[in-house]
């Protein structure tokens, strides 16, 4: 058994995930959320009764709050769904895209570096961080084709 920590876990993508992940592999997860607009504890209302889903209510942009999330979690794998999305928003408020979604992922895997450098070989060669976004980071892919980072 593993942990995976899932970040944006209370939205509609990361919820959806919460629940594959309890159904599909025997992980425990931690879910970090900040519970705005885009989050809500009713999409994890199941999830959270089962013994393996830890809540983290916090934003991925606060470095201490991350650093205790991973000193706590000790997570195997990162999934990091949390970000401001829709364009309508960030035209009307972009500094809360800029604080989610540049520097709460630059904070974030600053946290993941400093885990990481405290981990034995083994454990930093297994350990994976993926970060989830959609085509209003990546741009419009077109009628054919995948993605690719």
């Amino acid at each position: 058994m593993g942990t995976l920590l899932i970040t944006g876990g209370a939205g509609f993508i990361g919820s959806n995930l919460v629940h594959y992940a309890l159904a599909h592999t025997s992980d425990r997860l931690v879910v970090v959320d900040k519970l705005t607009y885009a989050g809500s504890l009713l999409n994890l209302e199941q999830a959270l009764k089962d013994p393996r889903v830890t809540f983290v209510r916090a934003d991925i942009a606060d470095a201490g709050a991350m650093a205790r999330v991973f000193a706590d979690a000790r997570p195997d794998a990162v999934i990091n769904l949390a970000a401001e999305t829709h364009v309508d928003r960030s035209i009307d408020r972009p500094q809360s895209f800029i604080e989610a979604n540049i520097v709460g992922t630059f904070t974030l895997l600053e946290a993941a570096r400093a885990y990481l450098a405290a981990l034995g070989a083994g454990d930093r060669a297994r350990f994976r961080f993926v970060h989830v976004s959609s085509d209003e980071v990546y741009g419009t892919l077109g009628p054919t084709g995948v993605f690719s980072e």
